[in-house]
Order: structure tokens, then sequence, then C-alpha cells
């Protein structure tokens, strides 16, 4: 595959990952049964990995390497950040409030791993306007 198809894969399943985290966590505020669904469970892990693949791919194309790029480090710990959050928010929290607040706190950081890949900044959103 070309690196422009890689990485409309990318963009494709980084929003993929987007809309399913937040359907899972309106899944979860409602308690609804479709959240304990095999399928619901699945999915998001197939479309995490071809994510993760597609990126390790790009970084690998590019020749880049988290460790030449302070962008990617932010991105690597926004993303260990991410998985602890919705860990937290879909399974782990023993209450509604700290799932609730696990589920924002995520989406919040979705938004800024966005902003520092766009941005090819550290902080992101937090060095202020594009």
């Amino acid at each position: 595959m070309t690196y422009l198809a890689v990485k409309h894969v990318h963009l494709s399943f980084v929003a993929l990952s987007f809309l399913g985290f937040v359907a899972r966590g309106v899944l979860m505020l409602t308690d609804s049964p479709l959240s304990r669904q095999r399928l619901v469970r699945i999915v998001p892990h197939l479309i995490d990995t071809v994510l993760l693949l597609s990126a390790l791919y790009l970084a690998y194309v590019v020749m880049q390497v988290p460790g030449d790029h302070a962008w990617l480090i932010s991105k690597v710990v926004g993303l260990i950040l991410y998985i602890a959050l919705g860990v937290v928010a879909l399974k782990r929290g023993k209450t509604r409030t700290i799932r609730l607040v696990s589920w924002l706190l995520g989406l919040l950081v979705f938004a800024w791993i966005v902003s520092v890949a766009i941005q090819k900044t550290p902080l992101g959103f937090l060095a202020g306007p594009f």
C-alpha cells in the first residue's frame, strides 16, 4: 500500500475509534444491555489494532521514531493515558460518576492527541490556536 492509502486508512480508523468510544460511553451511561454484547466488546479491539498497525507503518515509512520527535512521544504518552481512562470509564470505574468523569477526560485526551498530530507540537491545543 502507498503512504497516502495507509494514511487514509489510519485517519478513517481514528474516526471509527472515536465514534466507538463515544457510542460505548453512551451505552455505559444509559446502562444499555447492548454494551455487554460480544460484538460491541470485540470490534473496538479490531479497530484499534488496525489503527496501531497503520500508525507503526506510517512511522516506519517516513522513518520517524518517538525519540527523534517530541510530538510523537506526546502522542504515545497520550495514547497510554487515553487507554487507561477508557479502561476506567468502560470497565473498572466503581461508580457512575467515576466512569463519567473518566469518559469525559478520555474524550478530552483523544482531542488533545489529534491536536498534537495536526500541529506536530508536543503541547497540541495546549500550545494555543493553530
